[in-house]
């Protein structure tokens, strides 16, 4: 059951430093390119109205001036407008956010003013093979191709879209144990805080990064795996209760 989860659903468990995992829910690359047509007609419009007042100021500055300034306005409308949105906390376009998505660094945290450069200016890549009017064949091949529905852009810029909406929580929540468990040997107080911070932190961590860490306390635990980390867990437990002054003796 659990090979057969990342190809029923689009939630990954990305791992970043110390072995803390965060969920990211990737956007496939249908309702991107909804968001894509909605930045198209909101560009459009906005283009139109600029049009319409640079062909109007036309009869004061020439017709020369006139389209050299109609066309740097199609020129930053067309490789700046996604740039501007997507940089920094926002991380979305009005169209994305209509349809709540939002780029993000594959480590779930906001674009820097390099890598939204870097993703937008490889659009020319990604919209082949026609460029007069983007089909995005390239990208969408390299979407369907990747594991996180990643465009060329994305690859190079090393960015993802993902579903706004959803929160990036750790991927396990340590429960606390059943029963406490009384430490077999003395700890230093050194010692004893470690033990009770491996508690606390234990819930950002991913299975296997607790079990890696939980056996470098085998000497203390008696065990390896799961079954060493559930141990520490208890003692843990047995000296938070202890310091409180709750454990019924």
């Amino acid at each position: 059951m659990n090979t057969a989860e990342p190809k029923l659903d689009t939630l990954q468990a990305v791992e970043l430093a110390e072995g803390v995992e965060i969920r990211l829910r990737m956007a496939g690359p249908m309702l991107r390119m909804a968001a894509y047509l909605i930045d198209c007609v909101i560009k459009f419009v906005g283009m139109m109205v600029v049009f319409i007042v640079l062909m109007l100021a036309g009869m004061a500055v020439g017709d020369r001036v006139m389209w050299g300034m109609m066309a740097l306005v199609a020129f930053f409308a067309e490789w700046f407008y996604p740039m501007v949105f997507e940089v920094g906390k926002r991380g979305a376009t009005p169209g994305k956010r209509m349809v709540g998505l939002r780029v993000v660094q594959v480590t779930g945290s906001p674009l820097t003013l390099g890598q939204a450069f870097v993703r937008n200016i490889l659009r020319w890549v990604d919209a082949l093979p026609l460029m007069v009017w983007p089909t995005y064949g390239v990208g969408m091949v390299s979407c369907l191709a990747t594991r996180r529905f990643q465009r060329l852009g994305d690859l190079a810029a090393g960015t993802v879209v993902i579903y706004d909406r959803q929160p990036l929580l750790p991927v396990l929540i340590a429960p606390p144990p059943i029963t406490a468990v009384p430490l077999p040997v003395g700890l230093t107080s050194d010692e004893t805080r470690t033990l009770v911070l491996f508690r606390e932190r234990a819930g950002l961590w991913s299975a296997g990064r607790r079990q890696e860490i939980g056996e470098q306390a085998e000497c203390l635990s008696g065990a390896r795996g799961a079954e060493g980390v559930s141990r520490l867990m208890a003692m843990a437990h047995w000296v938070q209760e202890k310091k409180q002054g709750t454990l019924k003796r």
